[in-house]
């Protein structure tokens, strides 16, 4: 099945040849080889770049396992490069596979792999492209081990703008699929729920922990394992170590170290499986660092950890609303307003919650999510932080139905989900 993914594609054409190491990131199975291999590659031919002058080397791929010493890599690439006149685009798919585990162990020497993809880049005709699994070729390695010269593409689970266009079936019909088994490219190939649902629970079993387990060396594979069942509980509540911690003595478990819980967060985070929002005091412009909210990266993947019996649509649209900003390009965070209230006949200060400000540039937009809203007082409840926000940027309340976009008397904008998915400049309606 071919699915455009026209965002990221355009985010590779706006930077070839910029003199940089394109470095595609994401979680695994979310279409990285494909957008390089399939996509990218397409685009070339069709702007008149001769297939000769495309290098692509899939490191995983049996038959070009002698590439996977760096040094057998180099000579291949260099080898391939008839002349220093015409330009040639160099594609290494899954790059982890040239990194030994000796290397991987030892932080304080650098890796011989990304040294000489650097060395390539003296040669002025010569544009590369890499990709390489979350578990092993990171965020953070393209920051510390390029040397400046590293440019990340960070790709997601299809959003519902990629997803619906090829599902067999109406908006409605999509959207309930997509929020049930999310977004990973394959499960559009599977035909039965179980079959979703088997695959789903292999990627969580089989792929993802395994990573993690395997690149951090985690012993307690139980804890880390509950760490991910209670982040995929509590999606949308905020959270920290200690609160997680909490939760585990409550159920008679053994008890997790603090900077353990701390350390197995991060490691999802990193692994591209969780995204954190940070607290943002709107009025007083600072960080709150107390708790934070998680967000899974997909929500089929959230749900397959529970088993899928703890499916609540509130949590799990206000997730794909947080994922829909960051593929947008947005900076995301929680926000908070702080008010003045009459409690018991006393004056206190009360906060409330904005779910999303999200910035880009000199733009920014304050968004809540709200299931439904059947009523005034629900409205007036949703509504109450977004209306004492002392700025004019727009603020929308995005709901589950199929209502026609409105403005209140307050000026807060009422969008259906469907419209505010589908429709890449729905924020400025």
């Amino acid at each position: 099945m071919l699915i455009p993914r026209n965002t990221y594609l355009n985010r590779l054409i706006d930077r070839m040849n910029n003199g940089m190491i394109k470095v595609i990131t994401g979680i695994r199975r979310c279409g990285k080889s494909f957008l390089l291999f399939d996509l990218f590659y397409a685009y070339l031919l069709r702007t008149g770049i001769p297939a000769e002058q495309i290098i692509r080397i899939a490191l995983d791929d049996e038959d070009q396992k002698e590439l996977r010493d760096p040094d057998k890599l180099y000579t291949f690439i260099k080898n391939s490069i008839k002349n220093n006149d015409d330009p040639y685009y160099i594609f290494i798919d899954e790059a982890q596979f040239a990194i030994s585990h000796e290397e991987l162990k030892n932080k304080d020497k650098p890796i011989r792999l990304y040294g000489l993809l650097n060395g390539l880049l003296r040669r002025k005709n010569v544009d590369m492209y890499i990709t390489g699994s979350n578990s092993k070729f990171l965020s953070t390695d393209v920051e510390t081990e390029f040397r400046g010269r590293g440019d990340e593409i960070h790709i997601a689970p299809l959003s519902f703008s990629e997803y619906a266009p090829v599902f067999p079936g109406n908006h409605f019909e999509a959207f309930n699929q997509y929020i049930l088994y999310g977004g990973m490219p394959h499960i559009l190939s599977e035909k039965s729920d179980e079959a979703r649902v088997r695959y789903l629970k292999h990627l969580n079993d089989e792929i993802y922990l395994k990573d993690i387990i395997e690149r951090y060396n985690i012993k307690n594979i139980s804890g880390m394992e509950e760490v991910m069942k209670i982040t995929a509980s509590s999606i949308g509540s905020l959270t920290n170590a200690k609160k997680i911690s909490d939760t585990f003595t409550s159920k008679g478990q053994k008890d997790l170290s603090l900077p353990s819980i701390n350390n197995y967060l991060r490691y999802l985070r990193e692994s591209f499986i969780l995204e954190k929002a940070e607290r943002y005091d709107i009025k007083g412009r600072k960080y709150i660092n107390a708790q934070a909210k998680y967000y899974y990266t997909d929500t089929g993947l959230c749900n397959a950890l529970l088993n899928f019996r703890q499916f609540e649509e509130t949590h799990l649209m206000e997730n794909i609303i947080y994922n829909e900003l960051i593929y947008r390009g947005f900076n995301v965070d929680v926000g908070i307003v702080e008010i003045s209230a009459i409690q018991e006949s006393k004056q206190i200060r009360k906060q409330l919650e904005v779910d999303f400000t999200a910035n880009l540039g000199s733009r920014r937009y304050y968004i809540q999510s709200a299931y439904a809203i059947p009523d005034l007082q629900k409205m007036e409840q949703e509504q109450a932080s977004l209306i004492r926000i002392p700025d004019s940027f727009k603020k929308t309340i995005v709901v589950n139905n199929y209502s026609p976009l409105w403005r209140n008397e307050s000026g807060i904008t009422i969008m259906n989900i469907y419209d505010f998915l589908l429709k890449s400049n729905s924020l400025d309606l």
